[in-house]
């Protein structure tokens, strides 16, 4: 096997591990994505529990309006 050969081969299995390390990448921004989405929906459900005790410790005399 010539040198030449050699190095071609060697780019070939860096250029194929790089393709595999691109698809994770992907894969994991696509997955960080849909967290990120499902922690706005939890923290927006968050925030309206937090609104409506406030409303019913109010109603109950609990604190001061």
């Amino acid at each position: 096997m010539s040198t030449d050969n050699l190095v071609l081969e060697h780019l070939r299995a860096i250029r194929a591990t790089q393709d595999r390390h691109t698809e994770r990448l992907l894969e994991i921004a696509g997955r960080l994505g849909m967290l990120e989405q499902q922690y706005a929906n939890i923290s927006g459900r968050v925030d309206r529990i937090d609104q409506r005790l406030d409303r019913v410790e109010v109603r109950l005399g609990l604190i001061e309006a």
